[in-house]
């Protein structure tokens, strides 16, 4: 068996991981009716208990919160349930799962909204399309929130930690990354507001802190990671001094002892970017200091090397789970990995899904 530090046991707060390797979230669009997890989804995340953590897919913390066909809630008492039995389906092969806690803000159509807009910081039309039912639509001009519709939806972020704990789930990561809302509010490509949510490195950053101390309130500090995209371009992002605001929110999450930092590595060239840090790992990972978990196209041997080298302790891997049920056993023996089929990546039935063969 092959030595790696990938495969080697960890702890985050209480929780016991069996190895350094996170399945990351990955949207996959196969919910069922009413956004509710399906039996079909619990069998896709037992098949990958394997690794060390499980995070979700991102799961809608309110209807305004979408932004794709078929992507799982949880806000019903039907998504609960439905979660339940993927909880279930993991913890009984000893694996664990966090639920990621998703808002898509401006990246989403009138089409998931009865016709009305969907929100943001500010009315800034995002370049690109949405993935609608109906296929590609033009992305439209967001209407900006007011503060009492700011605060609703920060109570929306504790209802869901909430129901993520009767779920079963084992802890939540809040989605502050990809150009979704919470990203919406720290960069001031998105954040043009001018009262208390906008301005200011501390004012973008003041949504994020009001959604992390609010699921405090349900989970322990051990339980709950934030995911962040320092030098992301999805989604039409951007920020005039990018390493302001991600330098200070960093910072101050070093005062809570969450479960981990998730940070996202470029994977889009930075050529006509020179403000964005071209190496996330090393540049934001050395200004945290509780656990660090990185993604962005790591191997076996990257992977590897990131953390011997101390600048992480858990690396997710997206693609390589999705096609690779059993990937930390392909890791341990050396072996060769499935190859995805990008075209049953989202939406669709088993195919491409749960049909991806282990090792006998």
């Amino acid at each position: 068996m092959n030595k790696n530090t990938l495969l080697t046991p960890f702890t985050i707060g209480e929780i016991e991981l069996k190895n350094r390797m996170v399945m990351a979230p990955m949207t996959r669009n196969r919910a069922g009716v009413g956004n509710v997890p399906t039996k079909l989804m619990a069998e896709y995340y037992e098949q990958r208990a394997g690794a060390g953590l499980i995070i979700s897919e991102g799961s809608q913390v309110s209807p305004q919160g979408m932004g794709y066909p078929a992507t799982p809630g949880i806000y019903s008492k039907e998504q609960i349930d439905g979660w339940k039995q993927v909880t279930k389906a993991v913890q009984s092969k000893g694996g664990k799962i966090f639920i990621q806690l998703w808002h898509v803000g401006r990246i989403s159509h009138p089409d998931f909204h009865n016709g009305d807009l969907p929100v943001a910081p500010s009315a800034i039309c995002a370049a690109g399309q949405a993935f609608t039912y109906e296929g590609l639509k033009d992305f439209v001009t967001p209407r900006a929130l007011e503060i009492k519709e700011i605060e609703a939806i920060v109570a929306d972020f504790k209802t869901a930690a909430k129901n993520a704990k009767e779920a079963g789930f084992d802890g939540i990561e809040i989605h502050a990354a990809n150009g979704y809302l919470i990203d919406q509010f720290l960069v001031d490509k998105t954040n043009h507001r001018t009262d208390k949510y906008g301005g200011t490195v501390e004012n973008r950053a003041r949504f994020l802190f009001e959604v992390l101390e609010a699921t405090l309130q349900v989970w322990d500090a051990g339980a709950v990671g934030i995911r962040l995209s320092p030098s992301g371009l999805f989604n039409d992002m951007g920020d005039s001094n990018p390493s302001a605001i991600f330098n200070y929110v960093i910072e101050k999450l070093n005062g809570y002892d969450l479960s981990y930092l998730h940070l996202i590595e470029p994977l889009m060239p930075l050529d006509e970017h020179p403000k964005l840090i071209k190496d996330v790992t090393d540049y934001y990972g050395k200004q945290y200091k509780g656990v660090r978990m990185v993604n962005g196209g790591f191997t076996k041997d990257s992977g590897h090397e990131v953390i011997v080298s101390k600048k992480a302790d858990l690396v997710s891997f997206g693609v390589p789970y999705l096609a690779n049920p059993d990937l930390e056993k392909r890791f341990a023996q050396g072996v060769e990995l499935n190859v995805a089929n990008q075209e049953t990546f989202y939406g669709g039935n088993e195919v491409g899904y749960t049909d991806y063969p282990a090792l006998k």
